[in-house]
């Protein structure tokens, strides 16, 4: 028997999904029809910008105005200005401890809050001060907080990693901790009837912690109206995914649960990916899995370099060549929206808005010592007190 298994012809592995590759180019897509100044007007994605797992692809046709265009410029130029300014920061050594930037994947951040609403929510990792801008707060409030300023939107307590809002629930600093928190926040939400979309964030890196699975099990199992995306910058910490990743598919790794694969560099069809998984989850089908194919041009923390598992060379000719707001800036040039100019003059804007948040933020005071004390318990559950690091060290309320 053994033999004959040995010479049994190989049929070939039924898969469900196609083995086209992605395009990851930022600059692929083209006009359907003539570009308007003032009504909408559609354009065409390039036909590998997805690929999909147990479900239809997203549409190619999309919908777009000159106003939304130009403000997805504006937003990523300023998210990639205030990451710069943290980088400066940081190497000044005015901000310490750990600091994760997003140089270079602004097209996940951006187009991720176009493609949703206010009513929405959002959990993430430690690659989350974009967001926290993007989800209601201020690049002042970003800065303050990095800084250990009472102007931060943690009041200088919570650092890189845990900044909040109403609808994003901060960055999160244990690899993966997050996802089965964003699958509670849909489950709260499908227990209150809310018609809104929760998206639970991580990385590649992140991609084989067992709460994940354990997350994409109970989110399937009850339907629960969760979008699970993965974003993938090809290397978690110094690690390339494919020495990390037996399936490097990571859209396809929910099992029973659907997936899309997207080009993440181009901010289009990051938008057009958020609104089909949006209205997938938003309309009773259950959860469903997200990956966007990115790339961050920095290392994975400022203590780390970026160029020692990657080459100098690869990094320049993904800066050169892929860059998603250069990429959104030749769409708007060359479909007649804005000239280079004008363009330049956003620039210029989103600098002098960003150095006023550094020095506003620089100027605002630390914490006191009675601050130590203070937000451990939601406001009126504060117990009689409080014990410090040794046991003569009691705060009483």
């Amino acid at each position: 028997m053994a033999s004959l298994a040995r010479i049994r012809p190989r049929l070939p592995r039924k898969v469900p999904f196609a083995f086209r590759g992605l395009q990851t180019s930022a600059d692929s897509t083209q006009l359907a029809q003539d570009a308007s100044h003032s009504e909408p007007f559609t354009v065409r994605l390039h036909e590998d910008s997805f690929r999909s797992y147990r479900t239809e692809t997203p549409g190619l046709e999309v919908e777009v105005t000159k106003e939304s265009l130009l403000k997805m410029y504006k937003d990523m130029t300023s998210m990639r200005r205030m990451e710069m300014a943290a980088d400066a920061l940081y190497k000044q050594k005015l901000i310490r401890g750990f600091c994760h930037l997003a140089i270079g994947q602004e097209a996940v951040s951006v187009g991720l809050e176009a493609g949703i609403t206010p009513k929405d929510f959002v959990i993430t990792a430690y690659r989350c001060h974009p967001f926290a801008v993007l989800r209601g707060g201020s690049i002042k409030g970003v800065i303050a907080e990095l800084l250990g300023r009472v102007d931060g939107m943690s009041k200088g307590k919570g650092g890189s990693m845990h900044i909040f809002t109403k609808s994003f629930f901060g960055g999160n600093g244990i690899v993966g901790a997050q996802v089965p928190i964003g699958a509670g926040i849909a489950f709260a939400n499908q227990y209150s009837g809310k018609p809104v979309a929760t998206y639970a964030m991580y990385g590649d890196g992140a991609s084989n912690q067992g709460q994940v699975f354990e997350a994409y099990n109970m989110a399937k199992l009850w339907n629960l109206p969760c979008v699970f995306v993965c974003e993938n910058n090809k290397y978690g910490m110094g690690t390339s995914a494919e020495r990390s990743s037996s399936n490097t598919e990571y859209f396809t790794r929910g099992d029973k649960i659907p997936g899309i694969q997207c080009n993440g560099m181009d901010i289009i069809a990051v938008k057009k990916a958020v609104e089909y998984t949006r209205d997938w989850v938003t309309s009773g089908k259950g959860p469903i899995l997200l990956e966007f194919v990115t790339y961050r041009y920095g290392g994975h923390s400022m203590s780390d370099p970026g160029t020692t598992y990657r080459t100098r060379e690869e990094i320049q000719r993904m800066r050169s060549t892929q860059d998603p707001i250069r990429g959104l800036q030749r769409y708007i040039e060359e479909w007649g929206l804005a000239t280079e100019e004008e363009l330049k003059k956003f620039d210029k804007e989103a600098k002098i808005e960003v150095d006023k948040a550094v020095e506003e933020a620089k100027a605002s005071p630390f914490p006191s010592d009675k601050d130590l004390w203070s937000d451990i318990y939601y406001a009126g559950t504060e117990p009689a007190y409080m014990r410090g690091r040794e046991r003569e060290e009691v705060h009483y309320y």
